[in-house]
């Protein structure tokens, strides 16, 4: 089991990112386990979650989404709407 302060965890997210494919790290905070950090197929295995979100939009019973609708849009999210 791999364990970073949080102190070094700011200061090398890289490496935690690394060691975190292999196996859960454990963030602490003053020598306390606070936070854990997995790979993605690592908490989809422990969560029996088996699809992944693509697989979720790609279901044929699932919800039709009009993406040209989307994409000509009211302007939800573009800069211009917040100034």
């Amino acid at each position: 089991m791999k364990m970073f302060s949080s102190r070094a965890f700011n200061q090398d997210v890289s490496e935690a990112k690394r060691a975190a494919r292999l196996e859960p790290v454990f963030i602490t905070d003053r020598g306390r386990p606070t936070h854990v950090l997995m790979g993605i197929e690592h908490f989809r295995r422990i969560t029996g979650q088996t699809r992944s979100l693509v697989d979720l939009l790609a279901l044929p019973d699932g919800p039709e989404i009009d993406l040209a609708a989307a994409r000509a849009g009211d302007g939800w999210g573009r800069r211009e709407d917040f100034d």
